[in-house]
């Protein structure tokens, strides 16, 4: 399955689950921000996700930026941004291959304009997605707005999944994640 494709639909597993009877896991993926293009699976557009939550009228928003695949590990998927309870905003680190789901991985990144970051991050989705702490999230809402991209290594045990992820266009898409969270 491709990368941006899986990322979609952990996407919208990362948000809760739908109701059942819904006969689907989550809306459509659609460009937020970037270029037009004849592929709407361009790396150069974080995609927009709303998965319908569990109680009736409740749903969840997300965004989404696949990795860069010429500078990533192929077990790298990218990087999500979804609204959580209470007006919070979670950031997570998409995988193909999953870590054990009670693992504590260290995560470090890295902004192409300088600055590093390690914490120790949660498992969410299976194993399949890295929770970063609630101070990640302010990065996303500030700094890394004007950061061109982020280098992310994951590193669990004696295994370490890195990865590059274009920052392109994340202003316009965080604001509109924000403006879409209580919908």
């Amino acid at each position: 399955m491709p990368i941006p494709i899986l990322v979609a639909l952990m996407a919208g597993s990362l948000l809760g689950p739908a109701p059942v009877g819904s006969g689907t896991r989550g809306a459509p993926v659609v460009p937020v921000a970037g270029p037009a293009s004849s592929s709407s699976l361009s790396s150069s557009v974080w995609k927009f996700s709303r998965t319908q939550g569990p109680k009736e009228g409740e749903s969840f928003a997300a965004i989404t930026k696949t990795a860069d695949t010429s500078q990533s590990d192929p077990d790298f998927a990218g990087l999500i941004v979804r609204c959580a309870p209470k007006g919070k905003v979670d950031v997570l680190v998409a995988l193909i291959r999953p870590f054990p789901p009670r693992s504590h991985p260290q995560v470090t990144i890295a902004a192409s304009n300088g600055g590093t970051l390690t914490v120790e991050a949660s498992m969410a989705a299976a194993g399949a997605a890295v929770l970063l702490p609630d101070e990640v999230s302010a990065f996303a809402a500030g700094k890394w707005q004007t950061t061109p991209s982020l280098a992310v290594a994951v590193k669990e045990s004696d295994s370490e999944i890195k990865g590059v992820v274009s920052l392109t266009g994340l202003r316009e898409a965080y604001n509109s994640l924000v403006a879409n969270c209580s919908q």
